[in-house]
């Protein structure tokens, strides 16, 4: 091998190696751009929503019908991924039980307050939900009662405070009116739980039926946890009435309908939405047949969204009881408020709850200046071969723009 020409046959390959590879070499792709990375899953907040209702004793039946109610609704919401200010919004329902006692429904109520939950739903009584709302007004945490029909609540000049079906002024006149005008009755007795619905309630009904004509031969009371009526309902046989009203739950209604039976009292019981339900006649058997009671509101059958809630609502929790499609309205107007506020902070949205205009399971959900529904619906119901069968219905606010019903289920509100 000739050595003296190694060199330049290296430098010869060389130069030709660095050709090659300027020549055939791929250029190395650009990395993606950032925009174009996929984008990192927003950050997520937990959002506490309160509720509260009787868990236990004698209605804890409908305490956990209104609870299921806000369940389902928090767990549609939560189904949507909703997004507040950027952030991907996980809603929690903190359960509480005032046991329908004033008293207990102030201390869990402060509970909820020292819990920072973003607003409540609640409470299901009168007399547990006005004492509440001082509490939470002084929060500044909105609340709305799906249940609570008594006036006063919404007249304390609060802010925070709205309720979502019709108040005991207008139910009570409907009752009043339907007794003495459909049912024709010329006497009517009355009786009350002592509570502040029972008694609210009550009075709204005296002022209707003698407003109509009708003479209130008997007013008497009894509590929310009796259940021996035989004296008081004695004193009334003696007057011998056309229609007995009862302001009332439906615990005290079912055992008060089946000693009127014993005692052989033929006049018709009429009652409003504490005892229609469900379980009245559950507790009654065949001593309901032909009770005329009312609801706060249109019959979810009724309604252009209802039958999509029974059918879910059924499938996961059984029977409705009452007021269950309320307090899933509830919480759905809570939401609603905080996506157009872009906040969940209470401060931001508060505003907002009062300018609601939602499309709910119960109808269109709008309030007046004071926090109550406009437009309140209220339905007659008649209990016929154990179930309750719609008679007539009076106010109340569709949806504009409603999908179509779905086919009617088997259930029964």
């Amino acid at each position: 091998m000739n050595h003296l020409r190694m060199p330049g046959v290296l430098i010869a390959l060389a130069a030709s190696v660095a050709l090659i590879g300027c020549g055939k070499k791929e250029e190395p792709q650009a990395a993606a751009p950032a925009a174009a990375a996929a984008a990192p899953a927003p950050a997520e907040v937990i959002v506490k929503i309160g509720h509260v209702a009787p868990l236990t004793g004698p209605i804890a039946h409908l305490g956990k019908d209104n609870e299921n109610g806000a369940r389902l609704a928090v767990d549609d919401a939560n189904a949507q991924k909703i997004t507040i200010d950027g952030k991907l919004v996980k809603f929690e329902l903190l359960g509480e039980d005032d046991q329908a006692d004033p008293k207990t429904g102030t201390v869990v109520a402060q509970k909820l307050v020292d819990a920072k939950v973003a607003g409540v739903v609640g409470h299901l009584n009168s007399g547990t939900t006005i004492p509440a709302s001082s509490i939470y007004n002084q929060a500044g945490l909105p609340q709305i009662s799906p249940s609570a029909t008594n006036p006063k609540y919404t007249q304390q000049g609060f802010n925070t405070a709205f309720r979502v079906m019709a108040n005991d002024i207008q139910q009570g006149s409907v009752v009043g009116t339907y007794a003495a005008k459909d049912m024709g009755a010329k006497t009517i007795a009355i009786i009350d739980d002592r509570t502040a619905y029972g008694q609210g309630l009550a009075d709204e009904v005296e002022k209707a039926a003698k407003a109509n004509g009708a003479t209130v031969v008997a007013r008497e009371f009894t509590n929310d946890k009796a259940i021996d009526f035989k004296a008081i309902l004695t004193k009334i046989k003696a007057t011998n009435p056309d229609v007995i009203f009862l302001g009332g739950m439906d615990a005290v209604g079912g055992p008060m309908l089946k000693q009127m039976k014993e005692l052989g009292i033929t006049a018709q019981f009429t009652t409003g939405d504490g005892g229609c339900s469900p379980e009245l006649i559950k507790l009654a058997g065949d001593a309901s047949e032909g009770v005329i009671c009312t609801q706060a509101g249109l019959p979810a059958d009724k309604l252009p969204n209802g039958q999509k809630f029974l059918a879910d609502f059924t499938s996961k929790y059984g029977q409705i009881q009452i007021y269950s499609p309320y307090s899933y309205d509830a919480v759905m107007v809570l939401i609603d408020a905080m996506k157009r506020a872009n906040s969940v902070d209470p401060v931001k949205y508060l505003p907002e709850v009062g300018k609601t205009s939602y499309d709910g399971v119960t109808g269109k959900v709008e309030f007046d200046e004071k926090g109550d529904i406009k437009n309140g619906a209220i339905t007659v119901f008649e209990i016929k071969d154990g179930k309750l069968v719609t008679l007539k219905s009076e106010g109340g606010a569709m949806p504009a723009a409603a999908p179509a019903a779905a086919p009617a289920t088997e259930a029964k509100q």
